[in-house]
């Protein structure tokens, strides 16, 4: 059996950059997470826990776009790090949690598990959970930040140097993706996320059926093998009880709707791996947002409010 799937032996990867993102200060995440007691959180969970520390990376030089993309090399280099250590951790049969930095590092992280899950035969979901599609190309996007472009580039729009990085481009079909929470798309990306294909459960989804039927809907054709990848932008979560990240946009899930939606995830038994990104501190108030996000993550290790049997 996969060894993720049965007693989580967990690694926690720090990648401190805020290289693909307009706002400064994501680049502090994971000394925020780990303040919060992001280890010792999920080790009362019976998960055994081993912190890897930080990874290295070219600083952000706060540079305008080229061509398009902002610091684009910078992100290469950060991304390339990070898909080689999360296929390092997976390859060696633990749970990587990649502690970020801002949303363009999921390009590196989500490769190295696509390429994992190719290497082994399982299928792959991703659970893009995220204000933002992040579906934007250098074409639709005037800022050229990357942070609002991994979920493109993984399906292969985008600059050669991030769309090939596990040796397959592209790294995803969009069948494998499903985005929740979402409630910020720009009218050219949105057109584009249609074209695609992606399959997005947006916040009026939500609203509508509720997180219940919205991860049953999600989760739909789950194969009993498959690796489930949860990419966690804390920007889902509406910024009443998350306000420390550097894109708020109100109206996300409530922190009983965030819960219910990790619980649901644990119960697959599938998870296989874990971001956890744009998380600012330099615009919280007092770590709030780095505790409700570790919270959360022992969700995922099965941490309920409920008494099951």
């Amino acid at each position: 059996m996969y060894a993720a799937l049965n007693a989580p032996r967990v690694t926690l990867i720090g990648a401190p950059t805020d290289i693909g993102a307009g706002a400064r200060g994501a680049s502090m995440g994971p000394e925020a997470l780990r303040v919060a007691g992001i280890r010792t959180t999920l080790e009362a969970q019976g998960v055994e826990v081993l912190d890897r520390g930080d990874l290295g990376g070219p600083a952000n030089p706060g540079l305008p776009a080229v061509a398009g993309y902002r610091h684009l090399e910078e992100v290469r280099i950060w991304n390339q790090s990070v898909h080689e250590a999360v296929f390092a951790e997976l390859g060696a049969g633990r749970l990587p949690i990649l502690l970020g930095g801002d949303h363009s590092l999921s390009i590196g992280s989500i490769s190295a598990v696509a390429r994992h899950c190719r290497q082994i035969g399982r299928p792959l979901r991703v659970l893009w959970l995220d204000a933002h599609a992040d579906f934007n190309t250098s074409a639709l996007t005037p800022s050229g930040n990357l942070h609002g472009m991994p979920v493109a580039c993984l399906c292969g729009y985008g600059p050669r140097e991030l769309t090939g990085l596990g040796g397959r481009q592209p790294a995803i079909d969009p069948a494998d993706i499903r985005q929740i929470g979402i409630r910020s798309v720009d009218q050219g990306e949105k057109r584009f996320v249609h074209e695609a294909g992606l399959e997005v459960f947006d916040m009026r989804y939500v609203d509508e059926v509720g997180m219940r039927r919205t991860l049953e809907v999600a989760l739909e054709g789950l194969a009993p093998d498959a690796h489930v990848h949860v990419s966690f932008d804390v920007d889902f979560l509406d910024p009443d009880i998350a306000p420390g990240v550097g894109t708020t946009v109100p109206g996300g899930p409530s922190y009983r709707e965030a819960q219910l939606c990790m619980e649901m995830i644990a119960d697959t038994g599938r998870m296989g791996s874990i971001d956890i990104v744009e998380l600012n501190p330099a615009l919280d108030l007092r770590n709030r947002t780095a505790e409700v996000a570790v919270d959360l993550s022992a969700s995922l290790f099965g941490k309920s409010t409920l008494m099951r049997r």
